[in-house]
């Protein structure tokens, strides 16, 4: 008989199964607000415990501001968190260490999360353990450089970041859809090489609108990912500030044979 997927009760494995949910976050503190697009460690919380077992590993191969080691922290889980920007890894260090501190984790933690500065692309040059689960958001395409952005206007009177950096070598910063779309896809197939066999992906991301034209994003992703992903659901975030999507992908198995679901996914 396989392992049970996670430690949930019947009643929490049920809840967390609808097929869109309502989450309102906590505000941001004043480190994550520096992002221009991180999502909540309490959401990233939800996915870890439904797809992981407590002391499980966790990769977020564009770790940001550090939500998902953060999530890691509070739910007991190892994480690795993958960050092109200095920058931005030394702020996810800064909030990690913080939340550490405030729940006394240093000294009781069993578990470990660590920050990599690296480029997604060279994942496969990186020595990892074999991974359990992946939780990441991607940027959605160029769409922090775009002048007619809304919320970009609020971040400039505020003086916040706009982008996530200058590097030539961030994904945010690549004006050629199909190449970004490319570039995104075959980090992901390597991210896959990581995981073990059976394990699940979970991709937040969206369709995208520039002026009058709708950029499916999330659907062509899901599509191109089908080549060594299996999509097993979608989950739609409702929350005050508009709709985004969650997808969850199982990996292939070894050899190349589709994973497929299996008893593994009953509580």
């Amino acid at each position: 008989m396989p392992a049970p997927l996670n430690d949930l009760t019947p009643k929490e494995w049920v809840k967390f199964q609808k097929s869109w949910f309502v989450h309102n976050p906590p505000p941001r503190d004043k480190t994550k607000i520096l992002h221009p697009a991180s999502f909540p460690e309490s959401l990233a919380a939800e996915f870890i415990k439904f797809f992981t077992r407590k002391g499980m590993w966790v990769l977020d191969p564009m770790v940001g501001s550090g939500s998902t080691l953060i999530a890691c922290a509070m739910t007991g889980r190892n994480g690795i968190g993958i960050e092109l920007s200095p920058y931005w890894a030394k702020i996810a260090e800064t909030r990690l260490n913080e939340f550490k501190a405030q729940r006394n984790l240093f000294e009781d933690n069993t578990t470990e999360q660590r920050v990599i500065v690296a480029d997604a692309r060279e994942i496969d040059q990186i020595d990892l353990p074999l991974i359990d689960y992946v939780l990441t958001s991607p940027p959605y395409w160029d769409v922090l450089r775009w002048e007619g952005h809304v919320r970009q206007e609020a971040r400039r009177a505020k003086g916040l970041p706009l982008y996530y950096s200058d590097d030539p070598r961030d994904l945010g910063n690549i004006k050629d859809y199909d190449q970004f779309l490319d570039e995104l896809v075959t980090i992901y197939r390597k991210v896959a090489d990581k995981m073990r066999s059976g394990a699940y992906m979970t991709i937040i991301v969206r369709n995208v609108k520039k002026g009058a034209w709708l950029y499916p994003l999330a659907w062509e992703l899901a599509l191109r990912l089908r080549d060594f992903l299996e999509l097993m659901s979608e989950r739609i975030w409702s929350a005050t500030v508009g709709f985004s999507r969650r997808f969850a992908l199982k990996g292939f198995e070894p050899f190349g044979h589709l994973g497929l679901a299996d008893g593994s996914l009953s509580p």
